[in-house]
């Protein structure tokens, strides 16, 4: 089985964190496949920002999605994830859809932990995408500064955990997930300090993209995510265009240079 990680970010490091996460929980038979994004935002930290993003995404699932069994968008927010799951035949996780997913099915009600509160308008429209408002208990963040995305999860981690079991307490929180892609790898670090169970969400979509893939789900050929047909397509990155135009795929020259890794 070979699983295609996206990361929508620019940052190289990020996926190298992402990569180490999945570790924990592929299958023996799973190949992961990561790539970074060559053009964007190093973190996506805004509505505005996730929809540029989203372009990007469905450029990368262009060029990398072939001999693929499923793919993973490895950004919070979930940018493009309906768009990419109407274009594209294969079936397609994110980490907010997957963690929200994977923690009602561990508790009645989840609240999300993040660390800045620019995400939170984001992170209440990704809740309201999918359906599960009434689930959601709250999107909390501390009430502390820190000095890069890089080593947040580190700088903060202490608060987090305090917010964690504030969280539990004053809204009845079953479930916590950890949200944001520089927090990737925390809720292992400090799942025994927290007392009800934290979720990954990159862990958790990584591992219902495994999950879907053992399914072997049909294509869709009718309905609401059947692959809209052949239509011309001008300017675009050139296996985007293939894509939508029906065509067969473009590598070689005319592909990005990926910023990622194969493990």
């Amino acid at each position: 089985m070979k699983i295609l990680l996206i990361n929508p970010n620019t940052s190289v490091e990020m996926t190298e964190r992402m990569v180490a996460t999945a570790q924990s929980v592929l299958a023996p038979d799973t190949e992961l496949v990561a790539f970074t994004a060559t053009r964007g935002f190093p973190y996506i930290a805004s509505r505005a920002e996730a929809m540029i993003a989203g372009g990007i995404t469905l450029e990368m699932l262009a060029e990398h999605h072939h001999g693929c069994d499923a793919a993973v968008i490895a950004a919070f927010g979930d940018p493009s994830l309906i768009a990419a799951r109407e274009l594209f035949e294969l079936p397609i996780t994110a980490m907010a859809e997957s963690a929200m997913l994977t923690s009602c099915m561990l508790g009645e009600r989840f609240a999300m932990l993040t660390f800045s509160r620019t995400l939170v308008a984001w992170y209440e429209d990704a809740v309201a995408v999918t359906g599960l408002n009434h689930r959601c208990a709250a999107i909390r963040v501390p009430d502390v500064s820190f000095q890069s995305v890089s080593t947040v999860q580190y700088e903060l981690e202490n608060e987090i955990v305090a917010l964690a079991e504030n969280t539990v307490r004053e809204h009845g929180a079953d479930v916590l997930i950890l949200a944001g892609a520089p927090l990737t790898g925390l809720a292992q670090r400090i799942a025994h300090r927290v007392s009800v169970p934290l979720v990954d969400p990159l862990a958790a979509a990584v591992s219902q993209a495994q999950t879907l893939a053992r399914l072997k789900p049909r294509a869709a050929s009718a309905g609401r995510f059947a692959r809209p047909g052949p239509k011309p397509a001008e300017g675009l990155f050139p296996p985007l265009a293939a894509w939508i135009e029906h065509r067969p795929a473009i590598g070689g020259s005319l592909t990005a240079v990926p910023a990622g890794l194969t493990s």
